[in-house]
């Protein structure tokens, strides 16, 4: 390691062990053994000291050697830590206090982070209320340009980004790597209670990041397991009521729809839609929003991706080019209910044997009704019922959403004509 021109604390092995013990006491945040150690005049410890980690394999060690803790009095680098961080990044209130007492210099970042940004990454409010008292500043980036209130990522945080703001944090800050502010983080974490609280502090709802994405854009393109599919849509759901602007796009020239899509959330496709989202607009590759969901379906299938396909027709999607409908069923043929709505939307469908052999014989198993309605439509024509179905759906195009709802029809009927769910076709 390259040694600064700083005073070293003095190496005595007496010295050493009494590191070990200060680092040991700081893990587990042993406040009485921490205060002994401070006290003590001939152990050299002091509430600034910095620990080198940078070799983790000597830290694996460590209870073996005393050599690989070393204590010294340096400027910033970023394999070091301090004690102020230790503490409050594992909540240790007590001991975080004792340190402030003792003399802790409260935006100390050896290791390129503040305890501020090590209390709010682990959701320690009273540690973080802590640092703010004593002054801490709710403004100090990291090495990476990120600010406490980017270090604000699971809802248990929610708390310390309100003391935050309280103590004058900029909540339109950005970091310097992405220039993602802090409404772009929750946004894309689904954080709907930190993006609410960053509306109402006067967060910009359309500012942009690195990659051209606003909050909107955010929320809608960040990989969403089913659990999140809820917090993404309220969200969304937010920032519309904010004003987001649902046809911004970014680099790729992708809007929020296009990329809800990728991300598969039914619940925001739709917001968007309602919205009066363009379904056919395309992105930069030439993808449109159908496209973008018939592409992930297979792997989406927990989200329902066939309720986005079924929203997208419903609103006037372009419908798949009918010699490319084998492919679709290749690649989607494990989500049953997106090849029946697809089809759906045809009064005719060529079907010849490639459609059999595109499917794997374990699929055709778990779903041979289906399926077999499907094989079937080669010999037989489409009923009397569907070819009304795609007569009035091809007169009412792109008014299907606004004006079905006035047809003076029962709802079982209306759900037909909106392409509801059977499970087979004929």
């Amino acid at each position: 390691m390259k040694r600064q021109n700083f005073p070293e604390v003095i190496a005595t092995r007496r010295a050493e062990g009494a590191a070990l013990d200060y680092w040991l006491s700081l893990l587990s945040g042993d406040t009485v053994r921490v205060q002994f150690l401070l006290g003590d005049p001939q152990g050299h410890i002091h509430p600034n000291s910095v620990f080198d980690t940078s070799d983790v394999e000597e830290w694996k060690n460590y209870r073996y050697n005393t050599k690989a803790l070393r204590i010294w009095s340096l400027t910033y680098e970023e394999e070091f830590t301090c004690p102020l961080f230790v503490t409050a990044s594992r909540g240790y209130a007590d001991c975080l206090q004792l340190l402030l007492r003792e003399g802790a210099n409260v935006d100390f970042a050896p290791g390129g982070e503040t305890a501020l940004h090590g209390a709010c990454e682990n959701a320690h409010t009273e540690c973080a209320k802590i640092l703010l008292r004593y002054g801490a500043n709710p403004n100090a980036g990291s090495q990476d340009g990120a600010h406490p209130l980017h270090c604000c990522k699971t809802p248990q945080s929610f708390q310390c980004a309100k003391l935050l703001l309280q103590y004058g944090a900029h909540v339109n800050c950005p970091t310097e790597d992405e220039e993602d502010t802090p409404l772009h983080v929750a946004s894309r974490l689904g954080l709907w209670e930190h993006v609410d609280l960053f509306l109402r502090y006067g967060a910009s709802v359309n500012k942009r990041d690195m990659k051209g994405e606003t909050p909107l854009c955010a929320a809608c393109s960040a990989p969403q397991s089913c659990e999140a599919l809820e917090s993404h849509f309220l969200v969304c759901q937010r920032l519309i009521q904010a004003g987001s602007d649902i046809h911004a796009r970014d680099q790729d020239q992708q809007n929020p729809l296009h990329l809800a899509c990728k991300s598969a959330n039914p619940r925001v496709v739709e917001l968007l839609l309602a919205q009066g989202a363009q379904v056919n607009a395309m992105s930069y590759s030439g993808n449109t929003a159908m496209q973008n969901i018939l592409q992930v379906t297979a792997y989406r299938l927990a989200n329902q991706p066939e309720l986005i396909v079924r929203a997208l027709l419903n609103h006037g999607a372009i419908r798949v080019w009918p010699g490319a409908l084998i492919k679709v069923l290749r690649y989607c043929c494990a989500s049953p209910r997106t090849v029946e709505v697809l089809l759906n939307t045809y009064s005719h469908v060529r079907v010849t044997d490639e459609w059999s052999e595109a499917v794997p014989r374990d699929v055709q198993q778990k779903h041979p009704d289906f399926f077999q309605s499907v094989f079937s439509l080669r010999e037989a024509p489409r009923s009397l019922q569907h070819l009304c179905r795609c007569c009035l759906r091809s007169h009412l195009e792109g008014k299907l959403p606004q004006l079905l709802p006035h047809l003076p029809l029962p709802p079982k009927l209306l759900g037909f004509l909106q392409l509801d769910f059977e499970g087979v076709l004929y």
